[in-house]
């Protein structure tokens, strides 16, 4: 059974970055309000975002976790299926993802996302007709 949201919007790991980001307000404010709308997440942005904290921002392990727990209570955290594993290779092959954006554009079609924002990928990409990529600091 695919999880219900009430907008049916997921984000990228950039968002999240963005959202607590002290060097780019204007994406600051854009992401925060995206977070505020209460998105859907996957494990794999959890993974990718507590690593740029931990690796590349060089966040102590407390602050990490307190940012996290933040990002919890804001957004819907939905496990990453089987069936978006297996669709995520297919989409690499047709899309020419990444692959961990194409784990997290398949986590968002099975999740029945409509849109998903994300800097990194093409903006405006229709994929399998159902979920639309969209860069919010485009304009």
């Amino acid at each position: 059974m695919k999880p219900m949201t009430m907008n049916n919007i997921a984000i990228d790991t950039n968002i999240l970055l963005y959202s607590i980001s002290k060097n780019e307000n204007r994406k600051l404010s854009i992401a925060a309000n995206l977070i505020d709308e209460n998105p859907v997440i996957f494990p794999q942005n959890l993974s990718e975002f507590i690593n740029v904290l931990l690796n590349r921002w060089k966040y102590p392990k407390e602050n990490m976790a307190l940012i996290v727990s933040e990002v919890l209570s804001s957004c819907l955290l939905v496990n990453t299926s089987v069936a978006a594993y297996k669709k995520a290779f297919e989409l690499i092959k047709k899309y020419d993802f990444q692959v961990f954006d194409a784990i997290i554009v398949a986590s968002a079609l099975d999740a029945g996302c409509r849109i998903l924002f994300s800097e990194d990928m093409q903006d405006n990409l229709v994929i399998e007709k159902q979920l639309t990529i969209i860069n919010p600091f485009l304009a």
